[in-house]
């Protein structure tokens, strides 16, 4: 097992890291206050429930809550099912939320966590690779909108993370292989070293051996860790982990959330924000290349279909709430490695949108 520490304004917290983790209860219980409430959806609830509820401790007065799993039930409707239940509950301010599954759960509990009295505990037990390296780490949580992802939230740290990598042996291969393409984000934007061991991990990667699971988990927590230490509420370099979201997100809203994974549709958005910069001059051209075989080798989408109106995307890009004034905000790429904010007019985004 390794442990990365992750601080913040109100203290710090650990994100374990390992093989087994959601049977050892000895690392949960030492987490847990009050009334527990477990948040699930009802597929990973079917896997790993009984295993997370046969190590809390008989006296733990807790319940579990199952929603329905897909990025289209992170509601508003859903998060007051978890409001209403920790109410029936009981639950006071010293009570715990468990949110057990991937990032759709892990950002509605968390954000009911952070609504109920102010402000309660939430524990992250994350079971997608997307959520044990990205969403689960740093303490925003949310809901979709109609109108865009995710523009309904707030910042609620977690009293831990554990990050059982067993779960991602059973994972559903697209859900697997979009988790990737947030591993390859911090290689991209911070540690081209990083990116070049994921070029030649691929095909280990691919296969899921433990021991690439684990490095590529604990790496990128490391970075997401480092990123948050310096910037918890996304007032500076922590809009840098965006990269690739800015188009991603807009594919998903386009898209209805149903037809993409959010991995996948950053995937995209990564290749387009590397495109992007290679026509501002910011990043050699060809570079882009990299990234795209990088992507493909791990078998992630990386380009447009062409039935996907660019004109829609570009409208929801301006809705994004990370713009300034009325330019479009962007991670763009100097070099794999190093990324940078800036804005972009609607023009120069039109024409990369226009050619993808």
């Amino acid at each position: 097992m390794k442990v990365t520490e992750v601080s913040h304004a109100g203290g710090r917290y650990p994100v374990y890291v390992g093989q087994g983790l959601l049977a050892v209860s000895s690392v949960l219980q030492r987490h847990l206050e009050g009334r527990v409430l477990l948040v699930s959806d009802e597929i990973v609830a079917d896997l790993y429930l009984d295993r997370i509820t046969a190590g809390l401790d008989e006296n733990c007065r807790w319940r579990s809550l199952l929603l329905p799993a897909g990025e289209t039930h992170k509601t508003l409707e859903n998060w007051q099912r978890v409001i209403d239940t920790l109410v029936e509950m009981r639950a006071q301010r010293d009570a715990t939320v468990l949110a057990l599954g991937g990032g759709v759960i892990g950002d509605l509990a968390g954000f009911a966590a952070a609504s109920y009295m102010r402000g309660i505990r939430v524990v992250q037990l994350p079971t997608t690779l997307l959520a044990q390296v990205d969403a689960a780490v740093g303490g925003k949580t949310g809901v979709n909108h109609t109108a865009g992802k995710n523009l309904i939230g707030a910042f609620h740290q977690p009293e831990a993370v554990i990050a059982d990598i067993d779960t991602l042996i059973s994972l559903d291969d697209r859900d697997y292989r979009a988790g990737l393409a947030e591993v390859v984000k911090y290689g991209a934007i911070r540690d081209e070293r990083f990116f070049s061991w994921l070029e030649s991990r691929a095909e280990a990667l691919n296969a899921r051996m433990p021991d690439a699971l684990l490095e590529a988990v604990h790496v990128s927590v490391g970075h997401k860790a480092e990123v948050v230490a310096a910037d918890e509420r996304e007032a500076g370099q922590r809009a840098l982990l965006n990269f690739g979201h800015t188009f991603g997100h807009a594919l998903e809203t386009a898209t209805a959330y149903e037809r993409y994974r959010h991995g996948e549709a950053v995937a995209i958005g990564m290749v387009l924000a590397a495109r992007l910069s290679e026509l501002l001059g910011r990043l050699r051209v060809g570079t882009s290349e990299r990234l795209v075989h990088l992507l493909e080798h791990l078998g992630l989408p990386v380009a447009l279909p062409d039935d996907i109106d660019r004109e829609r995307l570009l409208e929801l890009m301006r809705l994004d709430k990370k713009n300034r004034a009325d330019r479009i905000r962007l991670i763009l790429l100097d070099e794999i490695g190093s990324a940078a904010i800036d804005t972009c007019p609607a023009d120069d985004i039109r024409e990369v949108l226009t050619r993808s």
